[in-house]
């Protein structure tokens, strides 16, 4: 199965103008997804930075689309399992649904390792994954374990980590998301963002290119989260040339600027108030991750769905000076991960 070409009805530079992000955060909801569209008994799925904001929320929508068991992936087991508590008493009729706290620390790749092994034990198999878990740091700070920034760690390469690993749980059975389509391949979600469009992504031209992220001379608070959205963008567009759709339908979605998810805490009052004016609910935003992970099919592999309707990506992924960055970028992502064996299960599903 290979993934239709896709076609827009907007330029990615229109897409990524700031009077068009205005118009999305004012101009209406994004439609929610119904059991009517889809029904997901039977289903496991995966929300990663489940306990709370938008993953939360994403929990809850899969609940009412009948998911049978859901899995909490989270950080601190304390708040999942909290998390779980609110969940179980918001769904009083939930027979035949499980819900499991596993725990995930980003930060360390011997943690995304053994989830990711664990979930290739899910029965009969793993159907959706939405990697919503992220960092928006007011100051630079490297990781202890791998020397990387830690924006670039959690929201980059261990999210990366935890894709290739994940499409080894994904088996081919008959127990799919029935629509669309009839029978196909699982989903995994990656959250990416406005800000991709906006990064100014200056270490483009540096060569090696991931080492230059952990110089403090080089790190911006306004711009490093939407870069690391960026680099997860042209990981997906070379992931997307090398394994097919039929293996699983891997996309990134963008939920919109949302208040409630604690994601920019730490970037002070004037943040704050300026997502408390311009931002949607995350129950919201979550409606269109929730549409990528279950209505998108296999002409999503790839894309970028926002406001659950396939739409551009940043324009950078479409210029010609990308295809030298993005090259490297994989490359450098490889030599990273290639202690969990990342290019061989690259190249069997290939």
């Amino acid at each position: 199965m290979t993934a239709p070409a896709v076609t827009f009805d907007i330029t990615p530079e229109q897409e990524a103008s700031q009077l068009q992000f205005i118009r999305r955060q004012f101009s209406g909801a994004p439609p929610a997804v119904s059991r009517d569209d889809v029904d997901l008994d039977g289903q496991a799925a995966i929300v990663t930075g489940a306990n709370g904001g938008i993953g939360l929320e994403c929990c809850r929508q899969l609940l009412d689309l009948g998911v049978s068991k859901l899995i909490l992936a989270v950080r601190d087991e304390h708040k999942g399992e909290v998390a779980r508590e609110t969940l179980m008493a918001g769904n009083p009729s939930n027979a035949g649904q499980t819900i499991e706290v596993w725990r995930l620390d980003y930060a360390s790749y011997e943690s995304v390792v053994a989830f990711a092994r664990r979930a290739e034990s899910l029965q009969p198999r793993l159907d959706i994954a939405i990697l919503n878990a992220a960092v928006n740091r007011a100051s630079f700070a490297l990781n202890p374990e791998t020397g990387h920034e830690e924006d670039v760690q959690t929201n980059y390469l261990s999210t990366a980590l935890l894709t290739l690993l994940l499409l080894r749980a994904f088996k081919p059975s008959s127990s799919t998301i029935p629509s669309p389509p009839a029978e196909g391949p699982g989903r995994i979600v990656i959250v990416s963002s406005d800000t991709a469009a906006w990064a100014k992504f200056p270490e483009k031209d540096r060569d090696p290119l991931l080492p230059s992220f952990d110089d403090a001379a080089h790190f911006n608070i306004y711009d490093r989260y939407g870069t690391t959205k960026l680099l997860g963008q042209l990981f997906l567009a070379e992931l997307a040339r090398r394994v097919p759709a039929a293996t699983a339908v891997v996309n990134c979605a963008n939920p919109g600027l949302c208040h409630g998810s604690g994601l920019n805490r730490e970037l002070g009052l004037p943040v704050a108030v300026f997502i408390r004016l311009m931002g949607r609910s995350a129950a919201v935003g979550a409606r269109s991750l929730v549409s990528a992970a279950t209505v998108q099919g296999p002409r999503s592999h790839g894309q970028y769905v926002e406001d659950c309707v396939i739409r551009p990506m940043a324009p950078f992924v479409y210029a010609d000076e990308a295809k030298v960055a993005s090259q490297r970028l994989w490359r450098e992502t490889m030599d990273e991960l290639s202690f969990a064996g990342v290019e061989k299960i690259v190249d069997d599903l290939a």
